[in-house]
């Protein structure tokens, strides 16, 4: 209790207030702007923390990525622009939704289904946080192959009704990330001599290009596509949200779950737990003829998820050190920075830390939705500024925000290129998702497996090896094989 007492303490003082409401405005502006991430966020706040008391340097990170995350719906379900990754998985049922006069509730659900995710997440963390970390350290390269391939099964479940099109679109996206050294020789492939190529094609300039600048070409070429409608009203957000969340508890409660654990596995976040919850809710979902016209249950799902995640992510981080995102790396330097070093001890000798780490992933996920409401009110006044002013300012921030990932021109030209690449794929009936998808996925898949080949010496076999492996195996094949059986099966049962 005494531990418990000095937490409360440590976070409910002037300083640390001040801190967490100063980077939650940063978190929301930095997550509402297309081409900055929360990554990026975090990043930025580094050089801040060095002169902050470890707790409030962790609760400066904590709320901005928790800010960042959600406010990444917002320019998503506006513009059809994400502004985080994690938010990229939705963005096309939001924006229709916009589209339709309901921005209103999809920006609700985003908010407090992102909300009650984040909190279920915190709430795993404190619970079972040893239990899930020692799981996830399980995982071996045989495992993260097989969990790897079911995401990408996501890409062709998001477009079920077009399937030969999406394939097509997620081979481009793993071609893409092929480009670079290859593993493990260290061989330039695909470099074309280009030395900026040596390190790949960044996956954060692409995904802005392809969702951000593609809109920016069609509005250039056709000012009077697809519209925006500029006097829907936006007041209460948080209307209907209890009616939604007593229609798809289950949802809620998968998406959260889903997002958790995949948070825990390092080197996963909340950018996969959102693709893998919104293809899981519409392959699952009564309504699945839905997904894709405008349909508010795959928002609730995959934004419980990607937030869950994030808390998610914190397990392995304080218990073993080990990252479970891009975010969580960044955290465990400013651990070591603080003397607060990550691993079992920290439990053990600090308890306070750890307790006041928790109050500040609650308070985190309570303060979002006032300020997110707020976010939100502020946001909407840009349906109201004429898209021939608001698409020049957009392409600005894009291109400020690809060049400050490496600061080099290059990224610049990748956004660029990927915009021209996504509106041609989409003006012929291509969809984008997968290609992002395979992008975000491509690099982990190749490495697991030639690693995976290395240790079974060439034994394909090896793969079903474990007991882990081989259920996740059981899955990818069974998602891969069973749709079109069944569909077989029972065109010969009407035959």
């Amino acid at each position: 209790m005494e531990a418990i007492g000095l937490a409360f303490g440590m976070v409910f003082n002037l300083q640390t207030m001040l801190v967490i409401a100063g980077a939650s405005l940063f978190g929301l502006f930095v997550g509402a702007v297309p081409g900055l991430t929360a990554t990026m966020a975090t990043a930025l706040l580094v050089p801040v923390t060095f002169f902050m008391p470890p707790i409030p340097a962790i609760a400066a990170i904590v709320t901005a990525t928790a800010m960042a995350i959600f406010s990444g719906d917002v320019p998503g379900c506006l513009l059809r622009m994400p502004g985080t990754p994690a938010s990229a998985a939705y963005t096309d049922e939001a924006y229709a939704m916009t589209r339709k006069g309901q921005a209103e509730l999809a920006l609700g659900a985003g908010l407090v289904f992102s909300a009650i995710g984040g909190l279920f997440g915190t709430l795993v963390l404190i619970v079972s946080a040893p239990t899930l970390a020692e799981f996830a350290l399980r995982f071996s390269s045989f495992e993260y192959f097989w969990l790897v391939l079911l995401g990408l099964t996501c890409a062709i479940v998001i477009t079920a009704e077009r399937p030969l099109k999406g394939i097509v679109s997620l081979l481009l996206g793993l071609l893409v990330a092929s480009v670079g050294l290859d593993n493990p020789g260290g061989h330039p492939r695909f470099t074309f001599g280009v030395p900026e190529l040596l390190g790949g094609i960044g996956m954060i300039p692409m995904m802005i290009g392809m969702f951000a600048v593609s809109e920016i070409i069609r509005f250039a070429v056709d000012t009077s596509a697809r519209p925006l409608i500029v006097d829907q009203p936006i007041h209460n957000v948080f209307r209907g949200m209890w009616t939604l969340t007593k229609r798809y508890p289950v949802q809620i409660l998968r998406g959260s779950v889903l997002g958790t654990l995949v948070g825990a596995l390092p080197g996963a976040g909340a950018d996969i737990a959102a693709w893998m919850s919104y293809a899981i809710s519409k392959k699952s979902s009564k309504e699945p003829e839905k997904f894709g016209t405008g349909h508010v249950e795959g928002i609730i799902e995959s934004g419980a998820a990607n937030n869950s995640a994030i808390a998610g992510a914190w397990i392995p981080a304080l218990v073993f050190g080990i990252p479970g995102d891009s975010i969580t790396a960044i955290v465990i330097g400013v651990l070591y920075m603080k003397n607060m070093n990550p691993g079992p001890v920290m439990f053990t000798q600090n308890p306070q830390n750890i307790y006041a780490v928790y109050l500040l992933f609650i308070l985190a996920n309570l303060i979002m939705i006032p300020l997110g409401w707020w976010c939100i009110k502020v946001a909407k006044n840009l349906l109201r500024v004429p898209r021939s002013v608001l698409m020049p300012i957009i392409l600005l921030f894009c291109i400020v925000g690809s060049f400050a990932i490496n600061n080099t021109l290059f990224d610049v030209g990748v956004m660029l290129a990927a915009g021209v690449f996504a509106y041609v794929l989409e003006e012929n009936g291509f969809p984008v998702a997968p290609a992002i998808l395979g992008v975000v996925l491509g690099t982990m898949l190749e490495e697991n497996f030639v690693t995976s080949m290395i240790k079974a010496d060439g034994n394909l076999l090896a793969f079903f090896g474990r007991p882990v492996a081989a259920t996740l195996g059981a899955l990818a094949i069974a998602a891969w094989f069973l749709p079109p059986l069944i569909r077989r099966v029972r065109r010969a049962a009407v035959a």
